[in-house]
């Protein structure tokens, strides 16, 4: 639950122009009551913005981005914006927003910010609802990708070019986005957009997170400390609910819910997040060769014709280690979730998403 502390998202009025230090703590829900009685009901547009993102370029970028996005918007809904301080900061100001009746929150900046936006849309494994805009009232999500990676972008194909994802906004067309639900030994649920995954990935993804700094090579570097020491494993899985099965000699197991993560590799190839399935894609007895020698294949998407590899679409796996030791990794959406036990499972059509 977010903090009473939380900061309500700042209104950038149309025509004005303010630096942060001028943006006030103003209420969603007050500003819907002005604008509604001035000049009938405008939207409100949430705009939450990971300024730290691509080691600093992502705020940069986005105060070169608040001309044209004024341009482009600001005719048609309140621009709203929330500049994050830390990690889950994006959850907190999201499920805020979301409860004072915010018609979308758009993310911008890189796979982590998403990442938490998405986790924002839900509270205990419940979606988020406004408290005063009824029960048909739904807030829309949208993406700006600005930072380190942008996986989630690539499965439909966009640039990077932020303009572009304007655009996209502004046209307003929205389709039922899928989202994955992961829940560990604890049984708090958590959510993914993305992909999510398990062993030697995970672990890499783990290490990569400490070279942020080196943009997307900071994904060999985590692979390449993820391979010291690392051994295969035997874990068991159930899908969809069947009977428990077991997969020798596990290299890596990802969800996905999107095409790509690690910077671009193009891991779970088949996958549609509009379907109401998510893809599993298992690597077994790969050596740190193995890799190197597939790279290019896993990076195409073309690996699931590979010796070791398979797939199979799901509603719902859960995974876990033969012989328990409570050491392998988990990650969704390159976020360190915590090691397995898991259960992962789709929600289909959870989120209204600007596509």
């Amino acid at each position: 639950m977010a903090s009473p502390a939380t900061p309500r998202p700042a209104l950038i009025r149309p025509r004005a122009s303010r630096s942060r230090s001028q943006l006030g703590a103003v209420s969603l829900a007050s500003d819907h009551a002005a604008a509604t009685a001035s000049s009938g009901r405008r939207r409100d547009f949430v705009f939450v913005v990971n300024p730290s993102g691509a080691n600093g370029r992502t705020g940069k970028q986005w105060k070169q981005l608040l001309p044209f996005l004024h341009t482009r918007l600001a005719d048609q809904c309140n621009i709203c914006e929330c500049i994050t301080s830390g990690p889950s900061h994006a959850i907190d100001v999201t499920r805020e927003a979301i409860k004072d009746g915010a018609d979308a929150v758009i993310a911008v900046g890189g796979d982590g910010t998403l990442h938490e936006v998405v986790n924002g849309f839900f509270w205990k494994g419940s979606p988020v609802r406004a408290l005063d805009r009824g029960p048909d009232h739904l807030t829309a999500l949208g993406l700006i990708p600005l930072g380190t990676g942008s996986d989630f972008a690539r499965t439909f194909g966009w640039s990077n070019d932020p303009r572009q994802a304007i655009d996209r906004i502004v046209r307003g067309v929205k389709s039922k986005l899928d989202i994955g639900m992961m829940e560990g030994p604890n049984g708090d649920p958590h959510f993914f957009i993305n992909v999510a995954d398990i062993h030697l990935s995970a672990k890499a993804g783990y290490f990569a997170s400490m070279y942020k700094r080196f943009g997307n090579l900071c994904y060999v570097l985590g692979a390449l400390r993820g391979f010291w020491g690392h051994t295969n494993r035997d874990l068991r899985i159930k899908v969809n609910g069947g009977e428990w099965r077991t997969v020798d000699k596990v290299t890596a197991l990802c969800v996905g819910n999107a095409k790509y993560f690690g910077g671009g590799m193009k891991i779970t190839p088949t996958v549609d997040p509009f379907s109401g399935d998510l893809q599993v894609v298992i690597i077994q007895d790969f050596k740190w060769y193995s890799f190197l020698l597939k790279l290019h294949r896993l990076y195409g998407g073309t690996h699931l014709t590979v010796n070791g590899v398979s797939s199979i679409r799901v509603q719902s796996v859960e995974v876990a280690e033969v012989v328990p030791n409570g050491d392998v990794f988990v990650q969704s959406d390159g976020e360190h979730f915590g090691f397995l036990p898991t259960k992962f499972s789709v929600l289909p059509g959870a989120v209204d998403f600007f596509s």
